[in-house]
């Protein structure tokens, strides 16, 4: 059986998953891997048949997504001829994490799709939903990666064909301690940004990694570090807390390492105002962004000893051997 793996390759969540997911497949058929983006740090240890540009969203300065940047970055013609230019038809199985090039390929040329991502799973009707709908927001979560046959991953297991987060092996390994310091991971912030707010905590040891910098320095009480997934994940393992957007890998993670978590979900980016709804549910804190106006919120969470209990069983091998099983 051929198998087609298609990863979206902007931010780093889904590259983390696909190196558990990956394997277990190659296992099942003879497998091709597809990536397309182009706001990744992490490399996969993989051969990568198809690299693409693909619909990237670019990180902003101030927490949000560059809307214009995005734009530029992603022009029609090149998107169409990507698409026309994917063989598609060559493989017995297609399974798609959210990536639009071998989604609108398939949708096009009508071949089964199977979606297995976070998108779907925090899309499902079942799963919680912000205050506020972004209506543009959720339409282009919605047919950015069409599927037509779909299976989620999210915090919870809101519905049969929603599954807990992987956590990948490497994390899984790990034993935590807390070693007193705080790990910070806010790509949609560059550098000053981040010291100049952090550094209003001067009894905090701030531990940053920034897609901003390639260099590692330190100001005060924050260091900056250049991402790489090995340091970032000892980093958290070894922390007091985790400061994050609100993404789904690295809360997730940061859930099941037991940490003390605060989130703040991107500006344009209606996926992470679904993460955030769903965990202020669990009980997670939410800020709408490093403003003076939440300093009381950060140094409420700082002081606080809550951490939000949660059971992430490894159930990957078996998610992905049942889905191949029953739509091959």
């Amino acid at each position: 059986m051929k198998i087609l793996y298609a990863v979206q390759g902007t931010g780093n969540g889904h590259l983390c998953r696909a190196l558990d997911i990956i394997p277990i497949l190659q296992t099942l058929g003879e497998v091709d891997v597809l990536v397309s983006g182009i706001q990744a740090d992490i490399e996969l240890p993989f051969p990568v048949k198809y690299r693409l540009h693909g619909l990237s969203f670019i990180f902003g300065k101030s927490g949000g997504v560059d809307l214009w940047r995005t734009f530029m970055s992603s022009t029609v013609r090149r998107f169409i001829k990507e698409i026309n230019s994917l063989p598609v038809e060559k493989y017995d199985l297609i399974i798609n994490d959210f990536e639009p090039i071998s989604a609108w390929a398939c949708q096009t040329r009508e071949i089964p799709c199977i979606g297995l991502s976070h998108q779907i799973g925090a899309l499902h009707p079942a799963s919680p939903k912000p205050e506020e709908t972004d209506m543009l927001g959720k339409f282009i979560m919605k047919n950015y990666a069409p599927s037509n046959i779909a299976y989620g991953f999210h915090f919870k297991s809101y519905h049969d064909h929603i599954y807990t987060p992987v956590i990948r092996e490497s994390v899984r390994q790990l034993d935590p301690k807390d070693d007193g310091h705080y790990t910070v991971y806010l790509p949609a912030y560059d550098d000053a940004h981040l010291l100049k707010n952090l550094s209003k905590f001067p009894d905090v040891k701030w531990d940053v990694y920034s897609k901003h910098n390639k260099k590692k320095f330190t100001v005060k009480n924050v260091t900056i570090n250049p991402i790489r997934s090995d340091t970032f994940v000892s980093s958290m393992a070894n922390a007091s807390g985790v400061l994050c957007g609100a993404g789904f890998e690295t809360p997730a993670e940061a859930l099941f390492l037991e940490k003390k978590l605060l989130v703040v979900p991107m500006k344009n980016q209606y996926e992470q105002h679904l993460n955030a709804a769903a965990l202020e549910q669990m009980g997670v804190p939410v800020i709408g962004s490093l403003k003076k106006k939440f300093d009381y919120a950060i140094e409420a969470w700082l002081n606080s000893k809550i951490k939000v209990t949660v059971d992430y069983p490894d159930l990957t091998r078996e998610i992905v051997t049942n889905i191949v099983e029953k739509h091959k």
